[in-house]
């Protein structure tokens, strides 16, 4: 399974567009090769450099397992779950200094997940335990500096 992004490269900067310091819109994400029995995808958009933990930017699960695209600046179907921003929408890198690297992982599940609208990522987690048949992880790069 593969995650890409018209927008930037695997590893590359993400563009100030999808940033807190631009337009704060989500990134156009591409998606392929999803296993044959994935019954549902999960997206999580989170932060692992940020100074008190990983922060979270994005959860949607049950998401439909034939999603191929995620349109620039939409919120793919599915249940969205809450963010760090407080919110269930996709909240774009916004690093308090420095250069962050942000993961957008996805993951086909062989079952939708029964959580309602706004769990935390920790629960969301728990209920994938033992449904995950594929992961694919796009990164990509934001700094502040960079942006202004």
């Amino acid at each position: 399974m593969e995650l890409t992004s018209p927008a930037f490269e695997n590893g590359g900067m993400i563009p100030a567009r999808y940033s807190c310091d631009g337009d704060d819109v989500s990134p156009p994400l591409r998606i392929s090769g999803v296993p044959e029995g994935a019954r549902a995808l999960v997206l999580i958009m989170d932060d692992p450099d940020a100074p008190m933990g990983t922060f979270d930017h994005w959860l949607v699960w049950n998401i439909p397992a034939d999603t191929t695209e995620i349109a620039e600046g939409t919120e793919p179907e599915g249940v969205p779950g809450r963010t760090d921003f407080g919110n269930t929408h996709y909240g774009g890198p916004c690093p308090p200094g420095g250069t962050h690297t942000y993961r957008f992982r996805l993951y086909a599940l062989d079952r939708e997940l029964d959580l309602p609208k706004g769990a935390r990522k920790k629960k969301l987690l728990q209920a994938m335990e033992g449904h995950v048949l594929a992961e694919a992880v796009l990164r990509g790069k934001y700094s502040r500096a960079a942006a202004s």
